[in-house]
């Protein structure tokens, strides 16, 4: 007979409370794992562009986590950035990150031309140059579909996305107003500024030039994403960045591995697809120009987070726009540019965070 005061019998039952600890924990993580690994996709039939164009055979790949609760209220879309796919946004979700997994179910969708939702690189009746043109919007509304006629979710907490992600995150705010509660555009904007438009037009001329000029695709996808790869990172950060973390010496070996990153990862087709969006990409297209008409039609609590020194996607109209919104606002003044999420994650994660628990 065992009895609790027993030195040995208390120390077993210590000894196995610890080992049940360890597997549940274990088991819990792996089943975290599975679910965070679990690429979806929902096919959507054709997606009507607002060009009036069609995409065939459409499908949305997406991912969620966190589990949704029984009135639907704790649902949030996390759109992909520019080239980004959903597995890389899982770096933000989670307990203790800037998406609280275990308080809300996040819906981390793949936008068009990302190759994983329906894009040129992976349509077998639309492939490469003949897939049809599609914008943010576009994006938007077949999130919207996604939502609404896949995961029958008819409102969100919120949505929130990072720099091509805060553009949609923006287009939801005009397109579907009464949709989420609160939305979170970082890095994004409402529209392009003559900065934005002269890097994004560059770039897509790039694309355009190397296959003109080379009849072999291999070529001219290795001829593309080397120069594009180039122009990216001059604008991704800072000066003040790039000379503390690369120097002379190291430059072209820098420069010759991220040529081979997108070389390798990034299909030209795709690339010039989604910049194509971005370049098009301007909410106020509904409301004659106006960045504050299309303001007094949003109706979510909105949180802006921009980059002081943002040579990418400048700040000055989501700023503009902001000011027009009396959104919260909080400016990162770091030498890291666009990719200012990723160095002051910290403040960023904390903002977020506080934001979306404010009732």
């Amino acid at each position: 007979m065992f009895h609790r005061n027993q030195p040995g019998c208390e120390a077993a039952r210590v000894a196995w409370g610890r080992l049940a600890l360890a597997a549940l924990l274990l088991f819990s993580f792996a089943a975290q794992l599975a679910a965070q690994s679990d690429l979806r996709y929902a096919e959507l039939g054709n997606c009507q562009l607002a060009s009036g164009e069609v995409i065939l055979g459409c499908r949305l790949a997406y991912r969620t986590h966190g589990k949704l609760n029984d009135d639907k209220s704790n649902a949030i879309l996390f759109p992909t950035w520019f080239s980004g796919n959903s597995e890389a946004l899982a770096q933000y979700i989670g307990p203790d990150k800037m998406l609280d997994s275990s308080k809300y179910f996040v819906v981390a969708v793949d936008a068009f031309g990302n190759g994983f939702s329906s894009s040129p690189s992976n349509s077998q009746a639309q492939p490469g140059a003949t897939f049809p043109r599609f914008g943010i919007r576009d994006m938007v509304n077949s999130q919207h579909r996604l939502l609404t006629e896949v995961l029958a979710i008819e409102h969100l907490h919120a949505v929130i996305g990072i720099s091509m992600g805060g553009m949609q995150t923006l287009q939801w705010m005009v397109s579907y107003p009464d949709f989420m509660d609160n939305a979170i555009p970082i890095v994004g904007s409402p529209r392009l500024g003559s900065y934005d438009l002269l890097l994004w037009s560059t770039q897509l001329e790039v694309i355009e030039s190397a296959y003109r000029a080379h009849s072999d695709p291999q070529q001219a996808r290795a001829a593309a994403m080397r120069l594009v790869a180039a122009i990216h990172e001059l604008a991704l950060s800072t000066p003040a960045n790039v000379n503390a973390k690369v120097t002379p010496q190291d430059l072209p070996d820098y420069i010759a591995k991220k040529a081979a990153e997108r070389i390798e990862r990034s299909d030209p087709y795709d690339w010039a697809a989604q910049l194509q969006a971005m370049i098009d990409h301007d909410v106020t297209k509904d409301f004659g120009g106006s960045l504050e008409q299309a303001a007094a039609a949003v109706g979510a609590d909105v949180l802006v987070i921009a980059a002081e020194q943002d040579h990418m996607v400048t700040p000055g109209p989501v700023l503009e726009f902001a000011e027009h919104l009396s959104a919260l606002v909080v400016v990162l003044a770091g030498d890291c540019g666009h990719i200012a999420v990723g160095c002051e994650i910290e403040d960023v994660q904390t903002e977020v965070r506080n934001f979306l628990s404010e009732e």
